[in-house]
């Protein structure tokens, strides 16, 4: 059992994108609480910096201004996204979107457990952890010899509880701190590191939900689907709330993107590390395609 010492101060930082994720960090909950009236002055006024400044940073991690931004965070654009973004699985795979194919801005390569391993719930598995920051907050990344297994982000709940809710799904599994060991797959993962290297997956969970995984990583960046088109493409129509508990198991958020799947109504529906993180991501990921 890994010992919880010190762990919401123990944050790996990575240089100046360490620094600029935590500025997007407070940004985002700036843009989001003064809302689309606020003006670029009193935003970089709050932020401690000048307009011209502000305004260059945020628009060069974002894609578009602080103002732009905020009409992608209202809570109502899930529903323009589906309009307008909506993605069919079948056409994503044609076009290349699997395994080997360029996933979410990212080269994704995965690998699964097998099921009598999973069943095993992680004994014999060494799982490294370490923390990291996130334009989404400090984000906990855990990962095995063969690729990253977990990423789990803190910002509406505690480093604790996201250590807790992670180590649960491999109780078996030894737990070793060695965030060096992890910085390369992170730093790629969240963008601070753009050397053209592949990040590799370890995919450890039953083979229903590696299935409704798998479905996710064919779903491109900027664009969302729902839960009952992942029962389709899965091959079981009929198992739309199971689905939604498999996307809710996910265990490496972000790069497998549980942010893209959306009620049919349009509605965000849950999102396991908090609403105010999904909005984010989405967010930014509609901002960025747009904006090409």
């Amino acid at each position: 059992m890994a010992k919880m010492t010190e762990m919401t101060t123990d944050m790996a930082p990575m240089g100046e994108s360490g620094y600029h994720f935590a500025v997007m960090r407070r940004a985002i909950d700036l843009v989001d609480e003064m809302g689309p009236q606020a003006s670029l002055e009193a935003l970089s006024e709050r932020m401690g910096m000048s307009p011209a400044h502000f305004q260059r940073l945020f628009s060069r991690w974002a894609g578009v201004s602080p103002k732009r931004f905020q009409q992608y965070l209202a809570l109502g654009h899930a529903k323009a996204l589906l309009q307008e973004h909506f993605s069919t699985l079948e056409t994503a795979h044609a076009a290349g979107l699997s395994g080997s194919g360029r996933l979410h801005d990212l080269f994704l390569r995965w690998e699964a457990m097998s099921p009598g391993d999973y069943a095993r719930g992680g004994e014999g598995l060494t799982i490294r952890w370490g923390w990291f920051d996130s334009p989404f907050g400090p984000a906990l990344v855990m990962g095995t010899d063969k690729g990253l297994c977990g990423i789990g982000f803190s910002a509406e709940t505690t480093a604790e509880a996201t250590f807790e809710d992670l180590q649960r799904r491999w109780p078996r599994a030894a737990y070793v701190e060695a965030p060096e060991a992890l910085r390369p797959w992170a730093e790629r993962a969240f963008g601070a590191l753009d050397d053209g290297g592949t990040v590799p997956l370890h995919l450890i969970g039953a083979p229903f939900q590696i299935k409704v995984w798998e479905a996710l990583m064919r779903i491109p960046s900027g664009e969302v689907t729902t839960y009952s088109e992942i029962a389709r493409a899965i091959g079981n129509p009929g198992a739309v709330r199971a689905v939604g508990t498999a996307v809710g198991r996910n265990p490496i958020s972000l790069l497998i993107p549980c942010h893209r799947a959306l009620r049919k109504s349009g509605g965000l529906g849950g999102y396991h590390w908090g609403l105010p993180v999904k909005r984010a991501i989405l967010a930014r990921e509609a901002a960025q395609r747009d904006a090409l």
